[in-house]
């Protein structure tokens, strides 16, 4: 039988275009050979398609693999994709990945994809629309605030009053559409605003300002299924540094990840996988997602980062979640490949 042509979309435009070359070669690693056909295609900074060999998915970062293209990879067209592959594994993260902006052009070649659609995918990256959604649908948020440029600019002194007055200290300010904590900042005093939202106005021009979560922070994979979206376990996640940083998250040994936690009772897991289903399907999530929160000392459960994707590395939630559940790597990803050609089988019109 032919094999599908499974095109593994990595590197990209945005910030986390490293996180997203680590998922990709993950996936490379681990498909299936039985059933499919690997087809790397690599996305330089520009936005370019080059479909690259093994020795260059093995290169340390994306700038090295930047600087092979031409002698090594073959540069292909947006509308020459659908003649290379079958379906599209998208690898990408942040901007342009996994923001609406691939889904778009995939839907427009009529390649089947991992994740979510155009919409559901574009509000998976804007922190402001999920909170405006999920505190629609009943779910508890974070309190927060929206500060644009043009308004920090125009009067710094009153935005830091408002701040201050709003939340007090320490507060978090972070940019609204950015992943993988980056621009993040844990504002503890007045002195601090400014640099805060400096931090954030780099990434984006409106900036989230959010109370700080003293709690148990947790991470659970969403998976669809025949018989709807299924959470797969909890992740327990325990940070070195205040709140959980892009060091945190992809340097070796500066988090604790415990898969099932430890410090969450067992009836309160049943809650937060409720609250985290709810949550993925109010933001119309497809194939699969990852949902992020805080069980806080009170007993609320706080969804603080619903992500439409998720990274892909060896330790990350996604498998390490799976293999709680009994799954090895290769077995997650053809479960994730088939219930996205499914979904997209089934489909009217764009996902």
């Amino acid at each position: 039988m032919e094999k599908l042509r499974v095109g593994i979309i990595l590197g990209g435009m945005s910030s986390e275009n490293e996180v997203s070359l680590n998922s990709g070669r993950n996936v490379y690693d681990n498909l299936d050979r039985e059933r499919y056909e690997p087809v790397p295609i690599f996305m330089d900074i520009k936005g370019g398609f080059w479909i690259i060999p093994w020795q260059l998915i093995s290169q340390n970062t994306t700038v090295d693999i930047s600087e092979h293209l031409e002698r090594e990879a073959r540069r292909i067209s947006y509308e020459q994709l659908d003649d290379e592959i079958d379906f599209a594994f998208i690898a990408l993260h942040g901007k342009y990945g996994d923001d609406g902006c691939i889904q778009g052009l995939l839907e427009i070649l009529g390649i089947p994809y991992t994740g979510s659609g155009v919409l559901s995918s574009a509000i998976g990256m804007d922190k402001v629309m999920q909170q405006k959604i999920l505190k629609g649908a009943g779910l508890d948020v974070p309190r927060s605030m929206v500060i644009t440029e043009e308004a920090w600019q125009l009067s710094k002194a009153d935005m830091t009053q408002h701040i201050a007055d709003t939340f007090g200290f320490p507060c978090v300010t972070k940019p609204t559409r950015e992943g993988s904590s980056i621009g993040v900042t844990l504002v503890r005093s007045e002195d601090d605003v400014a640099d805060g939202m400096k931090n954030a106005l780099e990434w984006d021009n409106h900036v989230l300002i959010e109370e700080f979560l003293d709690g148990i922070e947790f991470s659970c994979i969403v998976i669809d299924g025949d018989d709807g979206p299924r959470p797969l376990s909890l992740t327990e996640i325990r940070p070195q540094s205040d709140y959980y940083t892009y060091d945190d998250k992809y340097m070796p040994g500066r988090c604790r990840k415990f898969t099932p936690p430890k410090n969450i009772p067992g009836e309160v897991m049943d809650a937060i996988r409720r609250e985290v289903v709810k949550a993925y399907k109010a933001l119309g999530f497809k194939s699969y997602g990852r949902i992020d929160g805080f069980y806080m000392e009170d007993g609320r459960i706080l969804i603080t980062d619903p992500n439409s994707s998720s990274g892909m590395a060896p330790s990350s939630f996604f498998f390490e979640q799976a293999a709680e559940a009994g799954m090895l790597p290769s077995m997650i990803i053809t479960e994730l490949i088939e219930v996205s050609r499914k979904i997209h089988q089934e489909k009217r019109g764009p996902l």
